[in-house]
Formats: C-alpha cells, structure tokens, sequence
C-alpha cells in the first residue's frame, strides 16, 4: 500500500526512516542544493559597502550618520542665542541624518528678544530669558527621548562683545539652567561663545545640506554670506590649490580655511567672521566716526545708540540724511582702505579675501539683509527666498535716505519704530558692505535667503542645523 503524494512510505508495516528518505533522494537534493551553495557563497565574497560618512565637525575626525536601529528617530535642539535675540530649533533626523517632520513643519523655530547680551549687569535673568524657548522645545521632544537628546547654546557676536568675564558669567547661568531644570541631555561645554568663524562654518554646511549640495565638488556648492547683529560671516569652499595659498596669521587668531569631511567629500572651506560689522554693531562703528550727527539718520530724529553696553549720540545732520555722505561714513566704518593689507588681495580691514573661485559665484545672503529687503519693500516678504541684485540695496536707499522720520513711517509699514531712524543707514551698509567690503559686482545676482526648501518644507538658514547635524552625529 502506497501513501499518496511520495513524502512517505511503508515497506514492510515499518515507517521509513528520514536517512533513508534523503538516501533515496540524494539525487534531487544536490541538483537543488549546489546552484544555491554557489549563490551564497558569491553574495559572501562580494566587498561590502561601508557605512558613509555624513559629517565631520570643522577640522575634526569623520563621524558616521547618526545612530540607532531602522526607523529611530533623533532629536537636536540648539539655541542660536544671538545679539538681537534668542532662538530655538528644534530638529528631527533619521538614521541617515536625513530630516523628519516635527508635526506639520519640518523644525520647530521660536525667537524671543532681547538676547543674552541685553542682561549684563544680571546673569540669572539672562539664563531664565530661556526659559519659555526651553519649555516649548522639550514639549516637542518624546518623553522617553529626552535625556537622549542634545540641547547645545551658540551665544555670537552680542556676548562675544561683553568680554569675558561678563560672558561666562551668563553663560554659567545658562549650563545651571539646563543642568536644574532641564530634563533634556546637556554638558558645560555645549554651552559656549561660538567661535565667529565656527558660526561661519555651520551656516555654509545648513545651506549646503539643504540644497542638497554635500558631497558634489567644491565648485557646486554656494558661497554664504551671514549678516548678524554683532558680525558677519564670508565663507565657501576653495581649491586647494588656493588653499595652500592662506595668508599664516598670529597666533591665537581663526585660521583662515577649515578643513571639512561632508558626505565622503573634502572641503577646504574658507571663512572669516568680522566682529563688530554685524548690522547692529556696524551702526555703532559708522556714529563713532561722526561727532554727534550723522548724515545717515533720518530727518528730524534726535535720540542715543545703545549698543554693547555703550551709548551713542544718534541725532540727524541739519540737512537731513544723504545717501552719498553717509555712504562716506560706511566706508570709512569699514576701513576699505585699511593699510594693514599685506595680501594680494583683502576684503576690509586688512581680512584676505580667499581668492574668489567656483565657491563663490553663487552666493546666498542670509539674515539682516533679508529682512531689510522685505521691509524696504523690494523683496516678498511671505516668499522665503528672492533673487536680487546690490544695486537694489542702494535703490532703496536711496529712495529711503531722501525722507524724513514721518514719511518714512507712512512709506515703510513693516519697518518697527526702533529701526525706522537707522533705515538709510543700514540700506547704505548693506549695499557698501556687499560692493565695497566683498567686492561682490553691483548688477551680480545674489540669492536674498530667509528659509531654504528642503522636500515640501522649508528650513530656516540659520547655522544651528550644521550645529545639531554635528551634535547628532556625535551621539
């Protein structure tokens, strides 16, 4: 009697064994089992790709994507702690570093004014100053991730100014802060004055990362430009030919180029921040040269410039505001002509100017001139990016320089009262800082930038995402 279908057998009232079944079917199993020994060993020998590198902290050793098993998520949240202000972003990645929604937006930005800078004379309210931005990002964050996730502060150019001592001060405050009542992952060297040209550093990489740029030649990446309140920052790559070329500079100074690993690619990135020519700063250095009236004010404003804990006499010149004196006045602020240029060729007081290149043809302009675009009136300001050229910042102010404090309060809507007596000022600063201190063609097209398109979303272009891509990574 035989079982149907030949997967068993009786012989003799006795069940075959199963060395007996593979015995009978030797012949079938090594047709079958040799094509996929072979398969196997071929997927064995085949070389394996290794993991790429995402980033590496300026001049620092290359560090993988960020951790954590398939479909993890990782949380970044960075204070920019500025001159004008205090910000918080908040960010989400994959583990390729890739971003993630944060609910219906793709980060979590919230500012509050004044910055740190504005409590010299009280560290303790300078820290809990934070406090409101600090509540709503740990909101953001998953319970169970929140002593996982980094929280880094990035003071700038405003605390950079108080000087040490009044610095530190406030900055212990802050680490004290997080340290007490914070359940986010915090440790005192991730609150610090951020080095100029690591702000510099980080902003080029958020641009670049954003644009999808990483990991393509130097010659496809954008160059940045960052105006802040207290300095501002030049920085793209170079070849490295031009590299080798950087000026040595004394000891205790930034380096001129920065050596970065991106996305498996070297970048010999040139960058330089210029303390005290931020927009704030800079209103400061053009009153210094006048002697209590300056032909960059407004008409029939009269008042005082407080700035760094200083105070400067800002009143209007009899004859009102000049856009070609006041021009004066800015490139003089600027020291163009500054002797102590022992390069082949500077940008302002004295800075070499990286040598040009690929790098730089395409520049993105953040920040302050943004902004002063939008309520000048020449740019949209509910579009995040606008291609505009430096010859429109001197249009407008030219146009803006011509009135006096009243019309200018009905013909600029979305200027704020504190900023309205200084708008020729800045429009004058911005478009001579861009043509004269940069040496950026007045018809050049420059790429005006508030936020950067990332998928469907966009991303402020501020240098904390480089910031929380290194922290991230570093987890």
């Amino acid at each position: 009697m035989r079982q149907r279908g030949g997967a068993a057998a009786v012989s003799g009232g006795r069940a075959e064994s199963i060395s007996e079944k593979i015995q009978r079917n030797r012949g079938i199993i090594l047709i079958i089992s040799v094509p996929l020994l072979l398969v196997a060993f071929v997927l064995f020998l085949m070389p394996r790709s290794p993991a790429e590198p995402v980033l590496v902290g300026v001049g620092r050793k290359t560090m993988p994507g960020g951790g954590g098993d398939a479909g993890s998520k990782t949380y970044a949240v960075i204070f920019d702690a500025g001159s004008s202000g205090s910000r918080v972003h908040v960010y989400c990645f994959d583990k390729n570093l890739d971003l993630l929604p944060i609910g219906k937006e793709i980060e979590l930005f919230v500012q509050k004014k004044p910055g740190l800078s504005s409590f010299a004379e009280n560290p303790q309210e300078a820290a809990n100053s934070l406090i409101p931005l600090l509540e709503k990002a740990e909101a953001i964050v998953p319970l169970g991730l929140r002593e996982k996730t980094p929280v880094r502060v990035g003071a700038t150019a405003g605390l950079r100014a108080l000087g040490t001592e009044k610095s530190e001060q406030i900055l212990q405050e802050v680490r004290d802060l997080l340290q007490d009542k914070s359940s986010l992952k915090s440790q005192p060297d991730w609150v610090t004055v951020l080095d100029g040209t690591q702000e510099g550093a980080f902003q080029w990489v958020t641009i670049n990362y954003l644009l999808g740029n990483l990991g393509k030649t130097y010659s496809s990446t954008v160059g940045v430009v960052d105006l802040g309140g207290g300095s501002v920052q030049m920085a793209y790559a170079i070849s490295e030919k031009d590299a080798v070329k950087a000026p040595q500079v004394s000891s205790g100074e930034d380096l001129y180029v920065k050596k970065l690993f991106l996305k498996g690619t070297e970048y010999h990135l040139y960058v330089h921040s210029y303390l005290h020519y931020g927009l704030l700063a800079a209103r400061a250095e053009i009153l210094k040269a006048g002697d209590g009236e300056s032909s960059c004010i407004l008409d029939g404003h009269r008042g005082a410039y407080k700035y760094g804990g200083n105070e400067y006499t800002a009143s209007a010149s009899p004859s009102g505001a000049s856009f070609s004196k006041c021009r004066t006045e800015a490139v003089r602020a600027l020291k163009v002509d500054e002797p102590a240029c022992t390069h082949m060729k500077c940008t302002f007081g004295g800075v070499w100017n990286g040598g040009g290149g690929d790098g730089q043809k395409n520049l993105f302009v953040a920040s302050f001139f943004f902004d002063r675009a939008a309520e000048a009136g020449f740019v949209d300001p509910k579009k995040a990016v606008a291609k505009v050229k430096p010859s429109d910042f001197e249009e407008a102010a030219k146009r803006a320089c011509k009135l006096n404090i009243n019309d200018a309060k009905a013909t600029y809507p979305l200027v704020s009262d504190d900023i309205l007596p200084y708008l020729c000022m800045d429009l004058v600063y911005q478009f001579t800082l861009l043509v004269d201190g940069f040496a950026v063609e007045p018809y050049q097209e420059i790429t005006l930038v508030k936020k950067v398109q990332f998928g469907d979303a966009f991303v402020e272009a501020a240098w904390p995402l480089g910031s929380a891509i290194e922290a991230v990574s570093s987890l």
